[in-house]
């Protein structure tokens, strides 16, 4: 059964001297230990009925309360050390001994009083109930006790080697906050690293295509420039090839013109004796046939 959570919190208890741990096994023992024997004591007496017996019961219970606060604050700091270190079950758990411990330290105190009560009131009714409370609170400090012990023994609350595992985990995970910062910072660089060579490549790349550009360009230039070197000694070759021609048929006319006035001169020198001798020869020389004619200049002269 599940305890309700108290309807109040429990002030913080501030004590000049620190609690050393592992204090609270020792000082639950005195816890269950005192009661119990109050109990025997207590059924002793109903049957001796000495006076000193139910002062020494009192004594004990009052020293019982003693050691119930003690549990408390020895609980709370054990509590703190091994909470860590537990599961979730056994945190659970250790939730549920400190709720009940904290029941058991205020049940001390009502045990108390009962017992005055029944000291005083002498009535068998207060008698029996001051018993019956006795006993509930004898059995809750047995459960208290067998629950602490599993808390022990089934979860390792507060075991030496569990507190030092719980120390080399601690240890593992400073490391591994660590290996993870180192990893972040040097991925951090990685980064930094891969834009930089991003980067150069970019500018390579930039560079390479300007510097391809302008070879191109420069590539243009010097085939325009070879093109229009080519016309103009195509030109040149062409006028000088007209020029020539030029000469040479010019040549040819000029020797064509001395080579028909050469013919003309040796027509004329041929023509000219012809008809000097004409006249004398007129007279003994038969008569030329009509058809026969002589040749003219212009019909000796070479064609041109």
């Amino acid at each position: 059964m599940e305890l309700p959570s108290l309807p109040f919190k429990l002030p913080e208890i501030t004590l000049p001297f620190d609690i050393p741990v592992l204090m609270h096994p020792p000082v639950d023992h005195f816890v269950i230990a005192i009661p119990v024997i109050v109990l025997l004591l207590e059924i002793m007496n109903l049957f001796v009925k000495k006076r000193a017996i139910g002062v020494t019961s009192f004594f004990l219970l009052l020293l019982g309360v003693a050691a119930a606060v003690a549990a408390y604050l020895t609980g709370t700091t054990d509590g703190k050390e091994a909470f860590d270190a537990l599961t979730q079950a056994g945190q659970a758990d250790l939730k549920a001994h400190k709720l009940l411990g904290t029941y058991l330290m205020f049940a001390s105190v009502v045990v108390l009083v009962f017992k005055l009560l029944s000291a005083m009131v002498q009535r068998g009714l207060m008698k029996a109930l001051y018993f019956l409370i006795l006993i509930l609170f004898v059995i809750g400090l047995v459960k208290q006790g067998k629950e602490g012990g599993e808390l022990v023994y089934k979860y390792g609350a507060n075991v030496e080697r569990v507190q030092d595992l719980d120390s080399e985990l601690f240890d593992t995970n400073e490391e591994i906050d660590e290996l993870k910062e180192k990893m972040k910072s040097t991925s951090e660089k990685v980064v930094e690293k891969a834009t930089e060579v991003k980067e150069a490549v970019t500018k390579a790349a930039t560079d390479v295509a300007e510097k391809t550009s302008e070879a191109v360009e420069s590539a243009k230039e010097s085939a325009s420039a070879a093109v229009e070197t080519a016309k103009e000694k195509s030109t040149e070759a062409l006028d000088e090839a007209k020029a020539k021609s030029a000469e040479v048929i010019d040549e040819a006319k000029t020797k064509g013109t001395e080579m028909i006035d050469a013919a003309k001169e040796k027509a004329a020198e041929v023509v000219a004796p012809a008809a000097v001798e004409a006249p004398a020869t007129t007279e003994t020389t038969p008569a030329v046939p009509s058809e026969t004619k002589v040749p003219s200049a212009e019909n000796t002269a070479p064609a041109e």
